[in-house]
């Protein structure tokens, strides 16, 4: 990634551009440098050595305007005390704990060519790390006590003034020790593991991820980190039956009462979600073996969850479909039910090689990904402006730019690759950015026209 280096894709991009199906003319929309919130040079460099060696000027506009989008528009960056970040979605002036690690992710590898970015990337982790030591169950966090987003939920643990939003997710967790793990492994910073609040959460994310594990009904005569969610909502997928969600039963997964998506989970074992999990943890659980970051508590319990998540979706993960024979599931809930589906956010069923969980040639993967991406999939979806995986967040036929990302991010066939590409600049419907969902028949109507981390994953795209 980065560097004079160009990418395979961009190499097979620009080897096919007389197939491209539209010609979308693209301006350069990126902020005046005086209004960008954060600057970095070995950024800026990057994308003027990358874009300078792409034909199509259209899709160098998009990729100059998308990949810095997170540091030009979303990012708060204070060091005083301690580097601390907080970083906006884009639209929704609150912090994810899954977005903001994803807005940052690709830009870890030029951290040792500027300590500013590595200071501001610290930041982020630091910001997750006190976030998790507040609520490790929330996905969403204002940037203060402010008491703004979704304070009339009922919730167990109540709702605080500093939570934008509280539903819990495994993926969330799962996207932290990510960002934690891969952040170490470039920059080998101590300052992230010396500072007792990242230590505690990372703690704290492996009691909520392994009393997930429990089944329901245990759970509920548990008196310690008991977590429930509703909303008063007439949208089903805003809220959990009974508060607690669809029964579950102990088999070694953990459960995760939502989606990456927000939305809640029909069965309550996310197979993405865990799989995830299981790679974060292993990759944590090695950290956690290294210089001033050693602690052999957390890394064996980490070491042991990943291997137990690991075999748990192996287990309960693969099922028989009718059409299409060994699949990986979505979601099942340890009695014996699964939902074959996917959805476009990230960890989905799709992006499990780009994960890290299994390989694009395994068997197992590639028939499922001949399910998700066909009509057997509820989610995906075809039109006259392209084809893609959506999801119910938004509703039937709109298909997600971050799909169309994914789809190519574990795919080894250049017709595809290629296909995706093209898509992806038609969808920008000439704004130079991307968008979270479009209509399959008309690029113009789209959600989101400012989706931080939608813009960064197609940066990475590129780079990859």
């Amino acid at each position: 990634t980065g560097g004079l280096k160009m990418s395979r894709t961009l190499q097979v991009y620009l080897l096919a551009i007389c197939l491209s199906f539209f010609s979308v003319a693209c301006a350069n929309n990126r902020p005046p440098p005086d209004q960008r919130k954060f600057r970095s040079q070995v950024i800026d460099d990057t994308i003027e050595q990358i874009s300078a060696k792409m034909v199509d000027k259209d899709l160098a506009n998009i990729f100059t305007n998308c990949w810095p989008n997170t540091l030009d528009t979303t990012v708060e960056f204070s060091n005083t005390t301690r580097p601390n970040t907080f970083v906006i979605t884009g639209d929704i002036t609150a912090m994810w704990l899954r977005d903001s690690s994803g807005q940052v992710m690709s830009y870890v590898p030029y951290a040792p060519k500027d300590p500013n970015l590595q200071n501001m990337l610290l930041g982020v982790i630091m910001r997750q790390a006190d976030s998790i030591n507040i609520d490790v169950y929330a996905n969403a966090f204002n940037f203060d006590s402010n008491g703004n987003g979704h304070q009339g939920d009922y919730r167990v643990p109540p709702m605080k003034p500093s939570l934008f939003e509280g539903k819990y997710e495994l993926d969330s967790l799962a996207w932290v020790l990510k960002l934690s793990s891969y952040y170490y492994n470039i920059t080998k910073d101590n300052r992230m593991c010396t500072d007792p609040s990242w230590k505690s959460a990372i703690g704290l994310v492996l009691d909520a991820i392994e009393y997930q594990q429990k089944s329901t009904i245990d759970m509920q005569k548990s008196d310690k980190i008991y977590y429930a969610f509703s909303r008063n909502t007439n949208n089903q997928i805003d809220t959990l039956v009974n508060d607690v969600g669809v029964p579950g039963k102990n088999c070694g997964l953990s459960k995760s009462p939502f989606r990456p998506s927000d939305d809640a989970h029909r069965l309550p074992f996310s197979i993405a979600s865990n799989a995830m999990a299981s790679v974060s943890l292993a990759q944590i659980s090695d950290v956690l073996k290294q210089g001033a970051c050693q602690n052999s508590d957390l890394s064996s319990r980490a070491a042991s969850l990943s291997k137990t998540l690991k075999q748990a979706v192996e287990q309960w993960g693969v099922v028989t479909h009718q059409v299409f024979g060994k699949i990986y599931a979505y979601e099942v809930d340890g009695f014996g039910s699964f939902y074959s589906m996917d959805d476009a956010g990230i960890p989905s069923i799709l992006s499990l090689p780009a994960l890290g969980f299994t390989t694009i040639d395994d068997p197992v993967y590639q028939q499922t990904r001949k399910l998700l991406l066909s009509d057997y999939n509820p989610y995906f979806f075809s039109g006259s402006a392209g084809e893609g995986i959506g999801g119910p967040h938004i509703g039937l036929g709109w298909i997600w730019p971050m799909g169309i990302i994914n789809r190519a991010l574990t795919s080894n066939n250049d017709t595809e690759i290629r296909q995706c590409l093209n898509m992806l600049k038609t969808s920008s419907a000439g704004t130079g950015f991307m968008h979270e969902s479009f209509w399959k028949d008309d690029v113009t109507k789209y959600t989101r026209s400012w989706f931080a981390w939608c813009n960064t994953l197609f940066g990475e795209l590129i780079l990859w």
